[in-house]
């Protein structure tokens, strides 16, 4: 399992900051370098995979088993544990590998994972051949939810 982890204090309300993550992708786009995000998208669709054409059930709504983009929820928990939410996300498009986002809010941070279980040598050269826009969209996005 490869991972890419951030943690970032929370600059804005707790609430505001998991309304922001729930409203992730569809018609608000992503937080950090969305113009690469609709390119993975165009890629998935060139690989036979449903790029980004799936959107979303609703704007500001998440339950697990909903579509996001290229993404399906695992766990869309927003209520059960006061001190905490978490949103996983199950990529579903085309990779050499399996891949998930977790975002977990607690009431002073934001974690943020992108863990990928690659299969085999190719797998774990598109991991790093990926890593340096790792590098700089998702410690932004983290940034920028936090906000």
């Amino acid at each position: 399992m490869l991972r890419d982890r951030q943690c970032v204090p929370l600059g804005a309300d707790r609430e505001k900051v998991i309304d922001r993550v729930w409203s992730l992708g569809g018609p608000f786009g992503w937080p950090s370098m969305n113009w690469a995000w609709r390119a993975r998208g165009w890629v998935d669709r060139i690989a036979g995979g449903t790029g980004l054409r799936r959107g979303r059930r609703h704007p500001r709504e998440l339950r697990a088993g909903d579509a996001l983009d290229f993404w399906r929820v695992v766990m869309a928990d927003r209520a059960s544990d006061p001190d905490s939410a978490r949103l996983i996300l199950y990529a579903e498009m085309k990779l050499p590998g399996e891949a998930w986002l977790d975002f977990e809010i607690t009431r002073g941070e934001l974690r943020q994972t992108a863990t990928f279980r690659p299969r085999g040598l190719l797998g774990r050269l598109y991991w790093y051949a990926i890593l340096p826009l790792h590098f700089l969209l998702f410690p932004r996005m983290a940034v920028r939810l936090a906000k």
